[in-house]
């Protein structure tokens, strides 16, 4: 009984660990039903330039002239949508790179996010759309990774 109690809070955790992974996993969208980063319109899977370990996909040459031009204005939005077609998934709180907890989520434009805490969840809750957006994708080295193939 002694070994059971030492080993009981171990598998606890790792099927905590397994839920948070899991309430922040969503189906991918399709790239043609993805957001074009630049102009906000439905893209064209023919249409699409490499960038941050995957692809973005826009609606038009001329937006995707328009990224590859300036990549770092539309980052956040790029990342994203590199999220909702499952090509970044989240491996920890974009905010401290902790472990997100179930019962944190958002969904931000057409990706959900997990957060570590409530209080991290609470700063995205308040900002508009766009800050949300540039708050969790702008930088996404603490929270997502490619997806390894």
């Amino acid at each position: 009984m002694k070994m059971f109690s030492r080993i009981a809070p171990v598998f606890a955790l790792v099927a905590v660990a397994a839920l948070s992974a899991a309430a922040v996993t969503a189906a991918p969208k399709e790239p043609k039903d993805a957001k074009c980063p630049v102009s906000g319109k439905g893209c064209n899977p023919e249409k699409h330039t490499s960038f941050a370990g995957g692809k973005v996909f826009f609606c038009c040459g001329n937006c995707q002239s328009a990224f590859t031009g300036d990549s770092a204005k539309f980052a956040a939005k790029a990342h994203q949508q590199m999220v909702s077609t499952g090509q970044l998934v989240q491996k920890g709180c974009p905010f401290s790179g902790g472990a997100v907890k179930a019962g944190t989520e958002v969904a931000i434009g057409d990706a959900t996010v997990g957060f570590c805490c409530n209080n991290c969840k609470g700063k995205v809750e308040k900002a508009s759309a766009d800050e949300q957006v540039t708050m969790v994708f702008g930088n996404i080295e603490k929270g997502f990774a490619p997806v390894a193939k």
